[in-house]
């Protein structure tokens, strides 16, 4: 750390060091931020289409009932790569295994058993 104080002599020695602290504070911080997504693409209702394989009709009454995310400039609607994954993942099915589990799970909480008496016989 540079606690000295800094005159004129020393200014090039403070401004190297101020400058490998800035360094390595850039280093920490792209470290920390999270890389960006190479999917946040902004896209069209083309692409849109053939990202959700769905004719134009069918990608319009999906935004116009809100079942769609995007965004509307003007006349032109536009989609988010990511958010049109997303929306595709979330509509997937469940597995046979994932339902049974699912079943069985709530099987088991319905479960009543009956109540012990106090008398033993």
């Amino acid at each position: 750390m540079y606690k000295d104080e800094i005159t004129f002599d020393k200014l090039p020695q403070a401004i190297t060091y101020l400058t490998e602290q800035v360094a390595e504070l850039k280093q920490l911080v792209s470290v920390l931020q999270p890389p960006p997504s190479e999917k946040h693409v902004l896209v069209g209702i083309d692409d849109a289409c053939r990202i959700i394989q769905k004719a134009k009709p069918t990608v319009y009454a999906l935004v116009r009932k809100g079942m769609l995310p995007s965004f509307k400039k003007g006349k032109q609607l536009y989609f988010y790569e990511d958010e049109l994954l997303a929306w595709i993942e979330n509509g997937r099915r469940s597995t046979t295994e994932q339902n049974y589990d699912r079943m069985l799970t709530a099987m088991q909480k319905g479960i009543r058993h009956k109540p012990k008496s106090g008398f033993n016989l």
